[in-house]
Parts: structure tokens; C-alpha cells; sequence
């Protein structure tokens, strides 16, 4: 299983691009646009962008006002946080704060042996965990009685 994308509604379409590409800077917007409230599309309700590679992407969506509407699809309950999957955990840290960012008093970078966690906060305040895997022995990776669970 690997995953294609996540959507979320964000605050500021805009905050969460820039955080985005502070670290993942091969990445790009793919496409956009907005969303109606009405088929004949003159209430625009609010935007979206798919930000990422050809192959996977981060969809996000902003409101432009909270509808308090019952028959919207789409309701943002909120989101934890989004792990992506980092060879250089290094150098994407020194780019996100190289643009303002710093990592969460979560990151755990140095205290399980196979895996490394940086935690950064972007301008909506949602987390992103990216993650370098140290070793290829998934039960290694998946070892949860070691320390940096």
C-alpha cells in the first residue's frame, strides 16, 4: 500500500504551500481551482490546490466561510499530523528553518536506531512528521519497544 494523497481543508492554501515547499522543494502545484456552492458556479464557496509530484500529492482545500451547512461533503474535523517519507532529514530541516520554521519539541532524531522524526508546524498550524527509515527490515522500523516510539 503507499499513499497517492491526503486532502485537507486548511486555513490558508497559501501558508501550507509555502511550508511545503520550504521541504520538499522538487515538489509543485499540479492544479487548482474552486469550489461552488451552486451547479451554475457563480458562489464560489472556496479554492483548492494539489500540491506535489506526478505521482503524489498533498490535495488541500480552503473555505472561504464555514458553511454550518449539513449537505457539505467535505467538513473539517481536523487531522493529527501528515508523515512523509525523507532521504535527507538533514538538509530538509535546515530548509524549512532556513524559511521560519522550527521543529516541534516532538522531533526524535537521534533516540531509536532505525528510524528519524522531525515535527514542524506550518502557518495553519497543522504538523507534518517527516521521517528518514534507517534500516530496510520493516520489523526494525516497526520496533515500538525501543525508545522514540
Amino acid at each position: 500500500m503507499r499513499l497517492e494523497h491526503a486532502n485537507i481543508t486548511v486555513g490558508s492554501i497559501d501558508e501550507t504551500i509555502r511550508f511545503l515547499s520550504s521541504v520538499f522543494p522538487d515538489a509543485e502545484v499540479r492544479g487548482g481551482g474552486h469550489m461552488y456552492w451552486n451547479e451554475d458556479r457563480t458562489e464560489a464557496r472556496g479554492r483548492w490546490v494539489h500540491f506535489g509530484t506526478g505521482s503524489h500529492y498533498v490535495a488541500l482545500q480552503q473555505n472561504f466561510q464555514p458553511s454550518g451547512r449539513e449537505d457539505v461533503t467535505y467538513r473539517n474535523d481536523g487531522i493529527n499530523h501528515l508523515g512523509f517519507v525523507v532521504s535527507e532529514p538533514d538538509e530538509v530541516i535546515r530548509r524549512a528553518n532556513a524559511a521560519g520554521y522550527d521543529l516541534s519539541p516532538a522531533s526524535a532524531m537521534d533516540d531509536h536506531p532505525h528510524r528519524r522524526r522531525a515535527y514542524f508546524f506550518d502557518g495553519n498550524d497543522i504538523e507534518w512528521e517527516l521521517v528518514e527509515y534507517l534500516s530496510d527490515d520493516v520489523s526494525e522500523r516497526n520496533d515500538y519497544q525501543l525508545q522514540g516510539r
